[in-house]
């Protein structure tokens, strides 16, 4: 797919790519841009998430200020030589180049360097394009589930010595995502763990995480009355996924186990934030405690919703699910109204209530089989 040099300019994406590489999100860089996200997807995609190699122009080559000048000296009516010697440059040189480009009468500056330019480029036959065997073996392992980092090791202890047999994991996945190279079938996607379509940065996604969340406050240092269960009001959140970017929060109070959801437009942490003060502002002030989030960039302006609510926000450890155990628990009960690959958009508040009502009077053993209805109307009263 190519983008139209007109829907996004040489400055667009420069800035495109590196927002990108800093682990930003395509809406997110479309509302920064002022373009759609379809056209930043786009942009993406026909690289496989790969920002192209900035071009470098020799410095013997024309530039686009003696091209103009080229052009004005033909339309003053000046010799080759004579727009040669102001230039400094060859009067074979200024030959050569206006018959390259359709003679005196209809030389263009900028027809002529957007010519320059295509000619200039010179693609790299990767090396899987040039070694058979190599590429028939990591098409091989690829087929068996091989990560590409897992074959670029395996391939330096197999073949030692021999460098021939030597591919990093990058030139893989750059052969995999950039499908115009024609090295590697797309089929091969399917099998890597993530499934993706294209490339992301690890560390720029890790850095965007980091920085989004102002002053986080550690599971760590949540009061030993929330562990405990002992007292109500002490929440647990996240967002469940659904299909075309679809998402619900989830809201279960830990020491009754009561489930409120909520519609959300989008997973951006303003209409996040906006949406859960709504919901926990109707409750009583006895039951707005505490609330326990992963670390997710939707509660990136928690200090907005504790504002708001009177509710300290604490984030779990990175990768550790099981400190929101109840709220993994509970998605994972929700999923039976809400099967993944449900696009969730299509449900109203009303229909979310009902399921959530649905789930709140249903008995459950860790509460000896009494519904986490009843059990917080008990803690109530």
């Amino acid at each position: 797919m190519i983008v139209r040099a007109k829907t996004l300019t040489e400055v667009d994406q420069a800035s495109l790519w590196l927002w990108f590489k800093a682990g930003q999100s395509p809406s997110h860089i479309a509302r920064k841009l002022g373009k759609k996200q379809v056209t930043v997807s786009a942009c993406l995609a026909a690289r496989g998430g790969f920002a192209p190699v900035p071009r470098r122009q020799r410095a013997c080559a024309l530039n686009f200020r003696e091209r103009e000048e080229i052009s004005r000296g033909l339309s003053r009516g000046e010799s080759f030589r004579g727009i040669g010697r102001r230039l400094d440059r060859p009067a074979s040189t200024i030959s050569r180049e206006i018959e390259r480009n359709g003679g005196s009468a209809l030389y263009r500056a900028a027809l002529a360097d957007m010519r320059a330019t295509k000619r200039a480029r010179r693609p790299k036959v990767c090396k899987l394009a040039q070694n058979r065997r190599l590429r028939r073996i990591v098409m091989f392992k690829m087929s068996h589930d091989w990560s590409p980092e897992q074959i670029a090791g395996w391939l330096k202890l197999r073949f030692p010595r021999d460098d021939r047999m030597r591919i990093s994991h990058e030139t893989i996945y750059r052969s995999l995502f950039v499908q115009a190279r024609g090295v590697l079938k797309n089929e091969l996607k399917q099998h890597l763990r993530t499934r993706r379509g294209m490339r992301r940065s690890k560390h720029g996604r890790a850095t965007a995480i980091r920085q989004g969340i102002i002053d986080p406050v550690s599971i760590s240092e949540r009061p030993p009355e929330v562990e405990d269960r002992a007292v109500p009001g002490h929440w647990e959140g996240d967002l469940l996924a659904g299909a075309a970017h679809t998402y619900i929060a989830t809201l279960v109070e830990r020491q009754s186990r009561y489930t409120m959801l909520v519609k959300l437009k989008s997973k951006e942490t303003v209409v996040v934030i906006d949406a859960l003060k709504k919901k926990i502002q109707k409750l009583p002030s006895e039951l707005r405690r505490s609330l326990t989030w992963d670390r997710g960039m939707e509660m990136a302006h928690h200090k907005e919703f504790s504002i708001a609510t009177n509710i300290d926000v604490y984030f779990a450890d990175p990768h550790s699910p099981w400190q929101r155990g109840t709220n993994e628990n509970t998605n994972g009960l929700l999923r039976q109204y809400f099967p993944t690959g449900t696009n969730l958009s299509e449900f109203s508040q009303a229909q979310l209530n009902k399921v959530a009502r649905l789930l709140n009077e249903r008995p459950r053993k860790t509460l000896g089989f009494h519904t986490p209805a009843d059990t917080l109307a008990a803690a109530l009263h």
